[in-house]
Order: C-alpha cells, then sequence, then structure tokens
C-alpha cells in the first residue's frame, strides 16, 4: 500500500516533467509524479486529499545556514530589523544605539544573579553610520556582570569592560589587528575575528562548543525549518565534539525530528591531517537525517564589519584591509589532503582577495592530486569577478551566493564598504550561470533569517532596503532561483541524487505552499505563504509546531 498526494499544483524541478498534479509516495521515496492513472499502476494505494488545494515544491534547501540560530532565541535579539522566531512570535528591531542598550538593561534587570552573563546577537552598527559601539556603551547596561553582543555576522563581538577584564584583555599594550584600541590604549570593547573573540566567548555565552552540542536550540531550528518550508538545512561550521555528536544523531533519529542537517566540520585547533583524518570518521556514522564528513574553512571576516580582505582598491570609506582567519599555508595543506582522501571542503571567502588566494590553493591541490566531481564550493564569495567566477569553472568548482545582502546591507555597501560598482556586482548569480559555474544561494541564518524564498526574491529583485535595485545585469528569473534552493543547493552538497526535485525514487522531502510562486510572480515569490513541510514522507504542519 502507498500513498498518492493531489495537489492543486506541483513543480518538479524535474525537466523531463516540470508539473503534475499527483505524487505517489512510499516508504519515504517517491514513487513518481503525474497522474492518478500513470501513479495507479504501481498497485494497491490510498489517496490523501489533503493537499488538494496546496502547491508543492520540493522540500527547500538552506546551503548555508547555522543551526545555533535555534539556541540564539534564548539570548536577546538586538538585530536592525523585526525577526520571526521559531514559534512565530515577531520581534521588533533595535534602530539605534540608544534602543539596543534599553533592550539589555531590561534583560540584565530580570537576571537574578548579578554575575550572570547576558548575551545578545544580532547587532550591526553599520546601520548606525559611523559610529561604533563601545564598552562604554555596554557599561551603560552593567558594570558588574559580563555582557556580550554578537554581531549579525558572527564575525565580531562586542563586550563591555567586566567582559574584558575576565577575559585578560583589560590592559594597555594589547597588538592584534582584531582588537581595535581606545584614546587610553585600552580595547574599545570590539573583537574582530575567531582569535580575539575565542578570548571573551566563554565569558559571555557564546562559547561555540556549548552552542554546538545544545539540544533544545537543534529542536527550535528544526521548528524554524518547518516554518520556511525546509526539508534539509546545511550547518556550515561546527566544531562538531563528541558530545554534540552523540546529542544530533539522538535528536535527528527521532521519528518526529522534521530535518534533515548537513553538518560541517569546521576547521579550528586542528593540524590538517588531523581535520581530515576527523572528517572521515565522521563520515561513516552519517544517518538519512544528519550527514556528516564534509569540512568547513574560514578564509577571511565581513564586508560589512570591515574583516572580509578586499584587493585593490580596498574598502570605498578608506577602512583598513581585513583580517585573515587562515594563512595560506593552511589552506593549501587542507585542500591538498582533501582531495587525496575525497573528502568536500567549503570555504568562506567574502572579498575577492580571499577568494583570489582560495583559488589559487584550489588550483595548486588539484595539480598534486586531480579529482573529477569534487565540488569544492566557495560560500558567499560576493566580490568575485568575472575573471574569477572563470576560474572557479576551469577549476570544477561550486558557488554559494548570498543575495540577502542587497537587501539588508546593499545601501550600505553602495555608500561605504564597497562603493557603487561593486556593490552593483556582488552576489553576481547571473554572471555564474552565464559561466556555467553550478551555484546556489543562502541566508546564513542567524546572519540573515532563514527563508530560502525570501533568498530567492532578493537574487532576482535585488532590491535594497530603500528600495535601490542593485545590479540589474545581475538578476536572474523566477525558475532560476527557485532551482537555485532547490536542486542547486542540492549539488553543492552532493545530495542532487536524492534531494531538490520530486522525481521517481528521490527522498519524499516537500514544501507545501498556500500560494503558487509562479502566480504571485517575481516580484511577490518572498509573500508565499507555507503551510509546513513532508520530510522523508512524513507530514509536519507549521501551525501544529
Amino acid at each position: 500500500m502507498f500513498t498518492i498526494y493531489r495537489a492543486r499544483r506541483i513543480l518538479t524541478m524535474n525537466p523531463a516533467r516540470p508539473e503534475a498534479t499527483h505524487v505517489a509516495v512510499r516508504d519515504g521515496r517517491i514513487l513518481g509524479a503525474g497522474s492518478v492513472a500513470e501513479l495507479a499502476g504501481w498497485g494497491k494505494h490510498q489517496i490523501d486529499e489533503r493537499f488538494a488545494d496546496k502547491v508543492l515544491m520540493p522540500g527547500l534547501i538552506e546551503g548555508h545556514s547555522h543551526a545555533m540560530e535555534g539556541t540564539f532565541w534564548r539570548y536577546v535579539y538586538t538585530g536592525y530589523f523585526d525577526r520571526m522566531d521559531p514559534d512565530g512570535r515577531t520581534w521588533p528591531g533595535a534602530q539605534s544605539i540608544d534602543a539596543l542598550i534599553a533592550r539589555l538593561r531590561e534583560a540584565s534587570d530580570a537576571l537574578k544573579d548579578p554575575a550572570a552573563p547576558l548575551s545578545g546577537w544580532g547587532l550591526d552598527p553599520i546601520y548606525f553610520g559611523e559610529r561604533r559601539v563601545s564598552r562604554a556603551d555596554l557599561d551603560r547596561v552593567s558594570a558588574v556582570r559580563p555582557v556580550g553582543v554578537l554581531h549579525a555576522s558572527g564575525h565580531i563581538l562586542n563586550v563591555n569592560t567586566k567582559a574584558l577584564e575576565l577575559a585578560g584583555l583589560l590592559r594597555t599594550g594589547v597588538s592584534h589587528p582584531g582588537v581595535p584600541l581606545g584614546a587610553d590604549g585600552l580595547p574599545t570593547g570590539e573583537l574582530k575575528g575567531p582569535d580575539p573573540m575565542m578570548m571573551a566567548s566563554s565569558h559571555v555565552g557564546f562559547d561555540r562548543e556549548v552552542l554546538a552540542a545544545d539540544e533544545l536550540g537543534l529542536r527550535s531550528f528544526a521548528k524554524l525549518c518547518v516554518r520556511k518550508g525546509v526539508t534539509t538545512a546545511a550547518d556550515l561550521a561546527n566544531l562538531l565534539p563528541e558530545d554534540a555528536v552523540g546529542m544530533m544523531l539522538r535528536v535527528t533519529g527521532e521519528d518526529s525530528y522534521p530535518a534533515r542537517i548537513v553538518s560541517l566540520l569546521r576547521l579550528q585547533l586542528l593540524s590538517g591531517q588531523a581535520l581530515i583524518e576527523r572528517a572521515l570518521a565522521l563520515r561513516v556514522r552519517s544517518t538519512e537525517r544528519l550527514r556528516l564528513g564534509i569540512v568547513k574553512l574560514v578564509a577571511d571576516g565581513s564586508i560589512q564589519g570591515f574583516s572580509a580582505r578586499l584587493r585593490p582598491p580596498g574598502y570605498y570609506n578608506g577602512a583598513p584591509n581585513g583580517l585573515w582567519y587562515l594563512p595560506k599555508e593552511v589552506l593549501c595543506e587542507a585542500y591538498r589532503l582533501a582531495l587525496k582522501h575525497g573528502v568536500q571542503i567549503h570555504t568562506h571567502t567574502n572579498g575577492d582577495e580571499a577568494t583570489e588566494l582560495v583559488l589559487d590553493c584550489v588550483e595548486q591541490a588539484l595539480r598534486a592530486h586531480p579529482s573529477p566531481d569534487h565540488r569544492f564550493t566557495l560560500q558567499h564569495c560576493q566580490l568575485a569577478d568575472a575573471a574569477q567566477f572563470r576560474r572557479m569553472k576551469a577549476l570544477g568548482m561550486c558557488v554559494n551566493l548570498f543575495p540577502n545582502h542587497h537587501y539588508y546591507w546593499g545601501d550600505q555597501h553602495y555608500a561605504m564598504t564597497v562603493g557603487p560598482e561593486r556593490a552593483e556586482r556582488m552576489n553576481a548569480c547571473a554572471t555564474a550561470r552565464d559561466t556555467g559555474v553550478p551555484f546556489a544561494i543562502h541566508s546564513d541564518a542567524p546572519v540573515t533569517p532563514l527563508g530560502p524564498l525570501f533568498t530567492a526574491w532578493c537574487a532576482i529583485n535585488r532590491r535594497t532596503a530603500s528600495g535601490r535595485v542593485l545590479g540589474m545585469a545581475e538578476r536572474i528569473g523566477l525558475d532560476e532561483a527557485l532551482r537555485t534552493i532547490t536542486l542547486g543547493a542540492a549539488y553543492t552538497l552532493k545530495l542532487d541524487g536524492e534531494v531538490g526535485s520530486i522525481e521517481a525514487g528521490k527522498r519524499a522531502d516537500f514544501a507545501v505552499l498556500e500560494d503558487d510562486p509562479r502566480e504571485l510572480g517575481p516580484a511577490s515569490v518572498k509573500d508565499v505563504r507555507i503551510w509546513g513541510t513532508v520530510q522523508g514522507g512524513r507530514v509536519f504542519e507549521a501551525a501544529q509546531l
């Protein structure tokens, strides 16, 4: 016995049969999509009408997010834009430094322990002009408890004086490019990049190993996935300590867990050899709903945080160039060993100088270990130019672009970070398509909110928050955008043989929509209402979470 679901319309992403009215499912897999008469040939079945007025798509695939988005909602949201939490509540943005301080102070007053840390997230001072948030600002929240606020990018942490003191940084003579100093010779409280952030993060509640092993956060993240039609999500940078792996295997193995998580091992405090050995050991522990064994490297920081590495002419407002997170020799060794042992690597590059370095290292590694279909993927890769896309194509690489930046930071990129010309070619989806580089698009949640249909809208329209169209030549069409959040993302994760389209033999993963994206059209695809998901043949309604 199998089930045939009827829908108002099924957008399959299968070019051989792009639309259907029915899909047949047995034991969590798709038997086929077509008419009832065609599907009935599989044998005894039942007709399920629950989606008769809905539109089905392949389950949406978030190719770059972080499961700690679920954990962060236990902290204080301090972002500039309104944002919905896993339970469906919308939190208003904090649109000034005074509003930021007021929100944190309210949360601080509610804590009973005066020494307990206070954690906020989502901060982005670029919206406040040239004014940076300092330890003096956060001292207004509390002078006795450590206070830390993570930037939206995840690459900068602001802390108060107490947190600097606990981290051993409240002193003169600190010499690190990621630790700006004030006129008094002491750190300002802004910590850029992993090294200085690590020194203070455990004192303010942002220890990455603790976040990785947070069970409630993993469950909350899955609720967000259902609300946004996501059935597969990449957890793109996890240290994957053994406790976290055990917890993730247990939780994702539950029949009620509604998403497939692809968790990437981040290089931190490991040699290249140890990194690849750990990835191989994790790979064999993969399950249907927890995929392991891919590696994540981070080459530079964030453009809006002025910590990305840019080629000349550098930052438009004259800011100094950003930070290297990993030296060239470490990157080259990791790629060489990964190709030798058949391990896929995804690499964060925001600035074009970082992209160029990674392309050089991959090219060198491929000479030593030619590897067909390696699918090494550049993540973000926001400032890549056409020549760099041609190199990606020649090297067999993929790219996962970040068009949400046009909406959230496009005006700032145009006026402050990279200037008008480069802002108009950022996240060059059309160039990737025309060059033949396999590409996806993503939200990088919690950097921006999880929501592939919103990300598709950004790639189609390239509108900033003020309404400016930023780079008309790099816009892509609706069908292309829908492909990037289904088959395109699946390809970058080497899952396109399992998910990303509705066709015989693939996993029964569907996004269940109240509206038809093609009827709403390119200008309104972000407004498509989502009923829930089907993941591995199991039905999850967002309203019942």
